[in-house]
């Protein structure tokens, strides 16, 4: 997808161009959960199943913060080098960037196994409410194997909208989007797999 030089482009031109497929970025990546809640409350898991993704998701919103404080955070130091005409720096940035994604949620990855029933517990997890909290733990568990890649994914994003190609960052998350779409049901229902299913394919 061809690319915008941020540096002659005019202003109102590049606002547009970039915040559309920004805006409709952010709202597909909502979906994800969205599309998660539709299906498994049509699952056998019903209210149950959604009340345990619900339990998980204020943790995925914690990886995605640290994603795009990172991500976010390179992206800017990736633009002001550019700026100044330096290419090395620029590149070095994105690659900082990039290591600090991966060793970031890589340490989360970690927390979030070896403290699993601790953070379950904080956000309303309760052994005693069983099928509830079986359903949480399996689906926690599935979607915190997948941390590092929703983090990495979701941090370089930034990056690729700052090297002029804001519909290509929007490209990769709607590919994203329309898979989970596709295969939510095929994984919930045609395997029988349920809440398992939800985690296994959006991770």
């Amino acid at each position: 997808m061809k690319e915008m030089d941020l540096g002659t482009g005019k202003i109102g031109s590049l606002e547009k161009k970039f915040s559309v497929p920004c805006v409709i970025s952010m709202v597909v990546a909502a979906l994800y959960n969205i599309v998660d809640q539709i299906f498994i409350g049509w699952s056998a898991a019903g209210a149950y199943g959604n009340a345990a993704t619900n339990i998980v998701y204020p943790f995925t919103v914690f990886a995605l913060g640290l994603a795009l404080l990172v991500g976010d955070g390179a992206a800017a130091g990736f633009s002001i080098a550019l700026g100044k005409g330096d290419k090395k720096q620029a590149d070095r940035n994105v690659g900082n960037g990039f290591f600090t994604l991966v060793i970031a949620s890589v340490v989360l990855c970690a927390i979030a196994f070896l403290f699993r029933v601790k953070i379950l517990s904080l956000f309303g997890g309760n052994p005693e409410e069983v099928e509830c909290y079986t359903y949480a733990t399996d689906y926690y568990k599935i979607i915190s194997a997948g941390i590092p890649f929703y983090m990495i994914g979701q941090g370089l994003n930034g990056s690729i909208r700052a090297d002029g190609s804001p519909k290509y960052a929007m490209a990769s998350t709607l590919a994203g989007a329309i898979t989970n779409l596709i295969l939510d049901p095929i994984f919930i229902f045609s395997f029988d797999m349920g809440v398992k299913g939800a985690a296994i394919e959006t991770a």
